[in-house]
């Protein structure tokens, strides 16, 4: 318990000594600070997770009020239960990993020190949204984990392209988190409080299954869930969040923003129980989006860009499991998720860091021999990204296909997609292998990887082989039996094991053994324009760009000069009319002040004399 504020104070003081030092920091008091900090933090998340397992009991800590309005009292108050302790673990634990690999891949970085302030502030903020006993405070830390996102997206804000990218992941999110807010003033004005144990308990005392009340709340809560995870239709942002330094790449896929939006879900479970059209919802959306992003992602060139839309496919995934009510299999899922795919964005940084900064995988090749280490951390990771059997993704994936084909009334459907979703994951995933590690070599690197980045590698080589064997303490958290799949015949587990290894088998025939080949139809009329459809992300970007964004810069254009504009357009150019007349006074000269002075003296002497006669 006496652990439990120091795990985000942590972070957050090493943040703020960092910002408010300038930059003026010695270097190695910044790689303690930066990466130290986080690393404290997970030492206390493990020796609390000790406790947790040694009794189970749910920990709850009030530090202060945070405000009082009228019966309003929300405060700085900490609920730390199973769920809790697994996304804590996963933030701090991975966190750390990524902290450390960039003490190496942004040494020669002339803003390492705001580079740090900046994570450390990205990891505070999350812990801040999971610990949270409210959702005031909880909102606090989803806002928080925003503007880190628009930060570190545009770190390099020098390139304007950057800047753009951060710009839109803030202006896309924020459409989401005004729904979200949304459904929190709804939430407390039909129920009275945001603490969300009471209130979860209310919601069952007052409201029935299927009222219209609850549909609302959980839609509004689904829209923020949406925009912060990435999922149809706000998941614009992502691909362009490349922009951003590799390790930023791994932490806001990987262990912290873009799983905000399914802890959400998970953690007010009982509304959305409530509600089970808005868990249809959740399902169908999950599907649509990871079909759409395995798709997109069988074409693109460019290294980060495959692994940014494998990360919208993976949190598919997860709003899939959530929507079939299979709450841990989705948790499960979010934990090993984190660990193959920040493996996969370190490795992808490793390579780049190594390859004159190079990100097209049709200018690499030949990378098998020449950096052993991130092979190996890639074929790992691609093979549990794949869910091959006996890694971790292997485990999570097959409990969330299952539970999809156990769900009522829809269930065999969306297990077909999510069939069809695994099988293209495998395919991109090992395209991405045989393209860059096989084959001629077009790049040469001109380093290896050193220690502070190959330590993080191996240990989260090794956790997306063997995670799947971690037991998650979320027994007491989701409600027992939910998303079960006990009525499974042996038929549908054989076919849900049996296609990421047809996926994995199409992929070596396609790019590496080169039995198979699609030249004719890719070369062909309409297979270049479902490249390109694919390409461009079934163009809903550009559906974006032509409905809302033109028109709404055109509107800002012509409305430059609207009336209120000229007002104060004219107060500006009178001021410096005024300005310029007064210093016109200030010639340096005596002669015209002592002249100056003594008209100004005539015509006062002139004034009280008219006014005393």
């Amino acid at each position: 318990m006496t652990l439990l504020w120091l795990i985000p104070l942590l972070p957050l003081l090493s943040a703020t000594l960092l910002l408010i030092s300038g930059g003026r920091m010695p270097r190695p008091l910044v790689k303690w600070l930066g990466a130290g900090s986080v690393g404290l933090a997970a030492g206390a998340v493990a020796l609390l997770a000790l406790g947790f397992a040694g009794d189970g009991q749910v920990l709850q800590l009030t530090l202060w009020t945070w405000m009082t309005v009228g019966n309003f009292s929300p405060g700085i108050a900490f609920y730390v239960d199973g769920l809790s302790l697994v996304m804590m673990s996963v933030i701090t634990g991975v966190g750390f990993l990524i902290h450390l690999y960039s003490l190496e891949f942004m040494q020669d970085d002339p803003s390492y020190c705001r580079y740090f302030a900046y994570m450390n502030l990205f990891v505070a903020a999350m812990l801040l949204l999971v610990m949270a006993d409210n959702l005031l405070l909880l909102y606090l830390g989803w806002e928080g984990v925003g503007l880190c996102s628009y930060l570190l997206v545009g770190f390099w804000y020098q390139d304007p392209n950057n800047g753009r990218a951060a710009r839109k992941a803030f202006v896309v999110t924020r459409v989401g988190d005004t729904a979200m807010a949304l459904g929190l003033l709804l939430l407390f004005t039909e129920l009275g409080t945001l603490d969300i144990q009471p209130l979860l308990a209310a919601a069952n005392s007052q409201w029935q299954v299927g009222d219209n009340l609850p549909l609302l709340a959980t839609l509004l809560l689904l829209g923020g869930a949406v925009g912060k995870s990435a999922q149809l239709p706000l998941h614009t942002w992502l691909p362009d969040a490349m922009a951003g330094p590799t390790p930023v790449s791994a932490l806001i896929h990987a262990a912290t923003m873009v799983t905000a939006g399914v802890y959400l879900i998970a953690r007010t479970h009982d509304l959305f129980l409530l509600a089970p059209a808005t868990l249809q919802a959740v399902a169908w959306l999950g599907l649509l989006t990871l079909l759409l992003a395995a798709f997109t992602a069988l074409v693109q060139a460019d290294i980060k860009r495959i692994l940014a839309y494998s990360t919208i496919s993976q949190i598919g995934y997860m709003f899939l499991a959530l929507g079939a009510s299979a709450f841990s299999a989705g948790i499960f899922h979010l934990m090993t998720h984190a660990f193959f795919k920040a493996l996969l964005f370190l490795a992808a940084g490793a390579v780049i860091h190594c390859l004159h900064h190079e990100h097209n995988i049709f200018r690499m090749g030949g990378l098998r021999t020449r950096l052993p280490l991130v092979f190996w951390s890639f074929v790992i990771g691609s093979a549990a990204l794949a869910a091959l059997p006996f890694t971790s993704g292997f485990y999570s994936k097959d409990a969330i296909l299952l539970s999809a084909w156990s769900m009522p009334g829809s269930g065999p459907w969306l297990w077909c997609g999510a069939l069809l979703g695994a099988l293209l994951t495998a395919i991109y995933s090992f395209r991405l292998v045989f393209i860059v590690f096989f084959g001629p070599a077009n790049t040469e690197p001109d380093k290896q990887p050193g220690w502070q980045m190959a330590l993080p590698l191996l240990l989260l080589g090794l956790l997306s082989l063997l995670g799947g064997w971690i037991a998650l303490p979320l027994a007491e958290v989701f409600p027992a039996g939910a998303g079960r799949h006990d009525s499974v015949n042996h038929a549908v587990e054989i076919v849900t094991v049996a296609t990421p290894l047809l996926g994995l088998l199409i992929a070596y025939l396609l790019f590496l053994g080169q039995q198979l080949s699609i030249a004719a139809l890719a070369e062909s009329a309409p297979g270049r324009a479902l490249q390109a459809f694919f390409y461009s992300g079934w163009r809903i970007d550009g559906l974006y760009h032509q409905c809302l964004v033109r028109p709404f810069t055109g509107l800002a254009h012509w409305w430059r000069n609207e009336p209120t504009d000229l007002l104060y357009n004219a107060i500006v150019r009178l001021s410096q009319w005024l300005h310029r007349g007064l210093s016109s006074l200030q010639t340096g000269e005596l002669r015209w002040y002592a002249s100056s002075m003594v008209f100004g003296l005539a015509i006062l002497l002139i004034v009280i004399l008219r006014t005393g006669s």
